[in-house]
């Protein structure tokens, strides 16, 4: 599980002028914020190193196992399909962790246990592992699905903010933050599983600095932050506020290029896709093969 090393920084402020003569002359050296530059696409990981061979049988089961497990399952439809790797040798585990890889979405829950989250690199199929306080697993799985569960549950289980929710003293600068925490506390109440998102974007609104740090310390922590290294960087994190997080999007040069507010189970950013999953399926199906004739060439080899 890798940290979340993004800082947040400051979005400068991007005027935008049409017509004719409107635009600057080259000399004007105008400094555009760069966008992302660069996108994840699909690899497979690359093969396991050369184990005991009954290590790279047992993890090839298991992942055969995963694949039999979710045939005739809908994504999306019922409870995401939980497959329990605890019990497999150390070196069995280590080859099926080469296999799955590593992609786009990580995440943490924090509490006790933590739960570490890490999508592998076959879209819709998640590493998750539940930490006790001294860092031992106590609970190791792959799980199949939009998002694991305990990422939804926990965001679910955050308090709706009453009508009287105690607001942070005022400080300087304080201008706009009112009514955009009036906004987002009254969406949070009306909030229900599988509504659109509500969302508010801090980039276009005149916020000054003391507004988002006020509005951040009236919104609260969550337990739960998640990044997404897909086009750019994407952090999410839960607010204190039910079905409240805060997605902000930053280019290659970690600068902050966009800023909001969602209100929704989680956010979409962080969710594989259905036609993706299947996808994955197909790819996993067609690794898991290619790891079985490689152990059965190296075993006529010997």
């Amino acid at each position: 599980m890798k940290d979340f090393p993004i800082p947040v920084v400051s979005l400068d402020a991007l005027g935008a002028r049409r017509g004719p003569d409107s635009q600057p002359a080259e000399e004007d050296g105008f400094d555009y914020l760069p966008l992302p530059s660069g996108m994840h696409t699909f690899d497979l990981p690359r093969m396991p190193e050369a184990v005991d061979p009954a290590a790279t049988a047992a993890a090839i089961a298991a992942l055969q196992a995963v694949l039999d497990g979710l045939q005739g399952w809908r994504f999306g439809e019922g409870a995401n399909p939980v497959f329990d790797f605890s019990a497999l040798p150390a070196d069995a585990l280590a080859v099926v962790n080469e296999a799955l890889g590593q992609g786009e979405v990580s995440a943490i829950v924090r509490g006790t246990p933590e739960i570490h989250v890490q999508e592998t690199v076959f879209t819709g199929l998640w590493r998750v592992q539940a930490l006790a306080a001294g860092g031992s697993i106590v609970a190791d799985t792959l799980e199949a699905g939009a998002i694991p569960a305990v990422v939804a549950a926990v965001a679910a289980a955050t308090p709706r903010p009453p009508t009287d929710h105690a607001l942070p003293p005022l400080i300087d600068g304080v201008m706009n933050a009112q009514p955009v925490l009036h906004e987002l506390c009254a969406a949070a109440r009306a909030h229900r599983s599988g509504d659109p998102a509500h969302v508010v974007n801090l980039s276009l609104l005149p916020m000054t600095p003391s507004d988002l740090v006020w509005l951040s310390a009236a919104l609260g922590d969550g337990s739960t932050t998640v990044l997404s290294r897909g086009y750019g960087n994407c952090r999410i994190t839960a607010t204190a506020v039910a079905a409240t997080w805060r997605v902000q999007y930053f280019n290659n040069d970690d600068k902050l290029i966009l800023d909001t507010i969602e209100v929704t189970d989680v956010p979409d950013v962080a969710l594989a896709a259905a036609e993706d999953f299947a996808d994955s399926l197909l790819r996993l199906t067609e690794w898991v093969a290619t790891l079985q004739q490689g152990l059965e060439d190296e075993a006529g080899d010997v």
